[in-house]
């Protein structure tokens, strides 16, 4: 998928960032990151651990990857993590040096 699309493909649940877009939530952690300098938390950017999921669906929701959900309760069961994170370092290296 083109990276431009990639960043563009909606935030299709609540997150802490309250970002409508991969895009958004990427801005909104590098500012998160920014703002709180020293105290800026790894494991709990917006105030929860687990914040990588957030990406990791919408990634696999708008087809970006493969991946599961849970036919009734939509948690995300299966994807590949590896090929999210390798996806998302393309999609930052794409923002800040224009190279796909």
């Amino acid at each position: 998928m083109e990276l431009e699309k990639v960043l563009n493909l909606p935030m299709l649940e609540d997150n802490d960032a309250e970002a409508d877009t991969i895009r958004d939530y990427l801005h909104s952690l590098l500012k998160t990151l920014w703002s709180e300098g020293e105290g800026f938390s790894g494991k709990r950017p917006f105030g929860n651990s687990g914040w990588e999921h957030d990406l990791y669906v919408a990634l696999v929701k708008g087809g970006a990857i493969a991946g599961k959900f849970d036919e009734e309760y939509d948690d995300l069961l299966d994807y590949d993590e590896k090929e999210a994170d390798k996806l998302i370092y393309k999609v930052i290296e794409y923002v800040f040096h224009g190279k796909e």
